[in-house]
């Protein structure tokens, strides 16, 4: 096939099955919430703050949109996704990720809840791309509730003691 301004026309039409608004209103909703688990994580000095877990968002909503796109599309039967997929491969990765922030040193493990906060922020940015906002309102908030009060619980148990 010749390389015609048809054909170059028709690659870049950014045609979705998503409207626009939609999955510009998804990516900057992820990226704000993540955001604010990581602007916790970053204001006590935590390895992962404020910029990866945007990115972990991030990535995750563009994988969910991703997916939904290609579900969306017109196949022949010889081909079959499983959207189950996406989740387990986001979820994987960024445990991966996470593992590499916990640290067993002098006796101590760090960074157990930093990994955790950055895998959780994987399962907002899913939740956001694939529309489920108030599920990841929700949880975004209880994070932070977790992160940031009982933290604060848990610090003034261990000085009575």
């Amino acid at each position: 096939m010749a390389w015609t301004a048809e054909v170059l026309r028709q690659e870049f039409s950014f045609v979705m099955n998503l409207p626009w608004p939609v999955f510009l209103a998804r990516v900057i909703g992820g990226v704000i919430l993540t955001g604010l688990i990581g602007f916790e994580r970053e204001t006590q000095d935590r390895p992962a703050g404020l910029r990866t877990h945007m990115l972990v968002g991030l990535a995750a909503v563009c994988y969910s949109v991703t997916s939904l796109e290609l579900l969306s599309r017109q196949y022949d039967d010889h081909v079959r996704m499983d959207p189950i997929r996406l989740v387990e491969a986001v979820t994987s990765g960024v445990a991966f990720l996470a593992a590499g922030l916990i640290v067993f040193a002098k006796g101590e493990v760090r960074g157990l809840t930093t990994g955790a906060s950055l895998w959780l922020a994987a399962s907002i940015g899913l939740c956001v791309g694939l529309g489920l906002w108030l599920q990841g309102l929700i949880v975004t908030v209880l994070a932070l509730f977790i992160v940031r009060a009982l933290g604060k619980m848990e610090s003034s148990w261990k000085e009575e003691d």
